[in-house]
């Protein structure tokens, strides 16, 4: 799998961290930082969850 971020889109809210903190972070401004753009099977749940949570909708999950 691979993780895209539209960081332009963030909206600071962290949901994305807090669901995957081993894939994301936040800058000092709150926006997200994509840590890990192929983690492995075993975060598979926890990208799919930050996703199901951004209220922006900047994370997107490509099962290649």
């Amino acid at each position: 799998m691979k993780v895209e971020l539209e960081a332009d889109k963030c909206v600071a809210s962290g949901q994305c961290v807090l669901a995957a903190m081993d894939v994301f972070d936040q800058d000092d401004d709150g926006i997200a930082v994509l840590l890990e753009e192929t983690p492995g099977p075993e975060l598979l749940d926890d990208v799919r969850e930050a996703v199901a949570v951004c209220p922006a909708a900047a994370i997107r999950l490509v099962e290649q």
